[in-house]
């Protein structure tokens, strides 16, 4: 069975879905060979690559959104609430905003070397909890040598504009199949679930896709 699943590396929502996704995994029992196979959305591609790094997520996001900083600390209470449900530690006030082109490229140059879940794993760890700017050439070579990629073939690749049309071609798939917004997770295309719903959700379906 093949799990797809649209992703963002600086969506909050992603790397809980993530863990969630995980435990349905670990409860069932089959025999049935589970790929995972991630696939890139931005949720904000104008980010400019060129911002601040003293720029914080609270005033960033209160500023998208066309909210006052009250109101955007509050929704990164609450989602950071719901990441240590699931033992997941966000540091908000360290994360350094960026644009996530490049560390979408480089979920593509994972799955080249097989370690693709791997590397997702670390982004989200470095975004969200060691403050760790992932639109660094720098911390992509790396997560990527902690996971045995080559150096120079990460840094090749990402001075270059290598996966970029990968990258764009994920995200013209979502359109075309609905996605609106992102974790979404796609069973076999048969099945999907959208967004970090409730862990009833994921056994759910998770059965249901394995018994189809």
């Amino acid at each position: 069975m093949k799990i797809e699943v649209w992703s963002d590396t600086i969506c909050p929502f992603c790397y809980i879905g993530k863990r969630k996704l995980e435990k349905a995994l670990a409860k069932v029992e089959t025999d049935q060979a589970i790929e995972i196979v991630w696939k890139s959305f931005q949720l904000q591609p104008d980010i400019p690559k060129d911002l601040p790094k003293s720029t914080s997520m609270i005033e960033f996001l209160a500023k998208s959104k066309s909210w006052s900083i009250e109101e955007s600390k509050a929704a990164h209470q609450h989602v950071t609430q719901m990441a240590a449900k699931e033992g997941l530690e966000y540091n908000f006030d360290k994360t350094i905003v960026a644009n996530s082109m490049d560390a979408n490229r480089f979920i593509h140059l994972a799955q080249r070397f097989g370690v693709q879940n791997e590397a997702e794993e670390l982004l989200f760890k470095a975004y969200f909890t060691e403050g760790k700017d992932i639109a660094s050439l720098e911390t992509l070579v790396e997560i990527g040598e902690s996971i045995g990629m080559e150096a120079q073939v990460v840094k090749e690749a990402l001075e270059s504009d290598a996966f970029q049309h990968a990258v764009n071609q994920d995200i013209e798939e979502a359109q075309a199949i609905g996605v609106r917004g992102v974790p979404f997770f796609v069973f076999d295309r048969k099945l999907a679930i959208s967004g970090a719903q409730a862990d009833e959700v994921f056994d759910d379906t998770l059965r249901k896709a394995l018994g189809e």
